[in-house]
């Protein structure tokens, strides 16, 4: 008993030794919690990866190659850690034959699609930016449209992934998500997302998967110089940004043409052959009767356009992508903008909730579904552009809408909640 005091009173004596001292073991206690969990993480997906790789393949059967794209400067250079301890131990196990090709600079994943082999699957290891420079390399391509169908899987490894919740159930581990979106893709269960082709006068077409974004709101949200006030940096970028000039409305003239019918899915085996007889009498029916053609019937009737003068805080060029399993009447772009009578607290509070959203519109913006739109922004107006969270320079454009151009891999826990009533 009197050890037991004797503790006590040195801890009372030295109480700010003590404190730091019970400090640093619990955020010890915490990070060592932290490896385990995702000890534990790793090895579940390792066991499920394993089962794949020991089903039997045929001896005419080969093993499925996988082109792995890896940007190892993504998540502030940690990509590459990330994508060794927990991706490729499960592409391996499952028995994948992957390349990895990593990137050395900015713009080298356009120019790597160009010479890329036939492959299986493509993997994308990255964030946004990564992502939209492969898909802009691929669909650049001259037999792009042959590429276009091999199946694509995104592990999210980068600072921004907007695509990971159209595609992922995410959580708050970065480990957990890694290997589930890599599960995703040995579960091959795939979705068809609309691509958006933005072409200028002159610069090559850039292919987005999310959206095209241009105004106030997005000005703000890359503006970091107010980083050291931590939480109230974007209330600050705000603020600051109305003080400068206010009202921060911008004039564009946009014109669209109307969205165009959705083509109904096609099924997924082709329809039995008719018999022979049926094919006899069809081959002598044509030959007997042929048909005529009518050149006229082969002519395609120009694009209706509309034009439509906008006064806006935030104009947002996005696909339906947020989620891909929707059925949709139309296959169709969406305009929206942002009303320019805003209040500074308005804007203030709506710029929050599109820093964690920037798809989040209010209820009174403008909406229009096209299937092309044309941006044409008045004359001295300078800027820029967030093509899938990427900068560009804004400039007069045409986006184009790709129904249904390319397949990702989805998983099916997330597929099924978003075909949720609730959802």
């Amino acid at each position: 008993m009197a050890r037991v005091v004797k503790v006590f009173r040195t801890l009372r004596n030295h109480w700010k030794k003590s404190t730091f001292a019970v400090c640093v073991l619990s955020y010890g206690s915490y990070w060592l919690y932290g490896k385990h969990c995702d000890s534990v993480l790793r090895r579940e997906a390792c066991l499920v990866a394993r089962e794949y790789g020991r089903q039997q393949i045929a001896p005419q059967e080969r093993l499925r190659k996988a082109t792995v794209i890896l940007n190892p400067a993504a998540c502030s250079g940690k990509a590459n850690k990330l994508f060794e301890n927990n991706a490729a131990p499960i592409l391996h196990l499952a028995g994948v034959e992957i390349t990895i090709i990593k990137t050395d600079y900015e713009g080298q994943a356009k120019k790597l699609m160009e010479l890329m082999e036939q492959t299986d699957m493509l993997i994308v290891a990255g964030g946004d930016g990564t992502l939209q420079e492969v898909i802009t390399g691929l669909l650049r391509r001259p037999d792009q449209d042959t590429f276009s169908n091999i199946p694509i899987g995104f592990i999210p490894l980068g600072s921004h992934n907007s695509l990971s919740p159209s595609l992922h159930l995410l959580s708050d581990n970065k480990v957990k998500d890694i290997t589930s979106a890599t599960l995703s893709i040995l579960k091959g269960e795939t979705v068809p997302l609309d691509v958006l082709q933005i072409k200028g006068e002159k610069e090559q077409p850039v292919f987005a998967l999310m959206g095209l974004r241009w105004g106030a709101f997005r000005d703000c949200g890359c503006n970091n110089q107010y980083w050291y006030l931590g939480p109230l940096k974007t209330n600050a970028a705000h603020w600051f940004s109305t003080l400068r000039e206010w009202p921060l409305v911008r004039n564009i003239t946009v014109s669209y043409t109307a969205p165009s019918l959705r083509p109904p899915d096609q099924p997924p085996q082709k329809p039995p052959r008719p018999n022979l007889l049926y094919r006899i009498i069809r081959r002598l029916k044509n030959r007997w009767s042929p048909i005529t053609p009518n050149p006229q019937q082969y002519l395609e009737e120009p694009e209706q356009w509309e034009e439509q003068q906008l006064s806006t805080l935030e104009l947002f060029v996005q696909t339906h992508n947020k989620n891909p399993v929707e059925r949709r009447i139309n296959d169709s772009l969406m305009i929206c903008a942002e009303p320019s009578d805003f209040t500074v607290g308005e804007f203030i509070t709506v710029g929050n909730k599109k820093e964690e959203d920037s798809t989040i519109f209010t209820k009174n913006s403008t909406k229009l579904e096209a299937s092309a739109c044309r941006l044409q922004l008045p004359e001295g107006a300078a800027g820029f552009y967030n093509i899938d969270n990427e900068e560009y320079e804004a400039m007069p454009v045409e986006v184009r809408l790709l129904p249904r151009k390319l397949r990702f891999f989805i998983n099916s826990e997330r597929r099924e909640q978003l075909l949720s009533p609730t959802q």
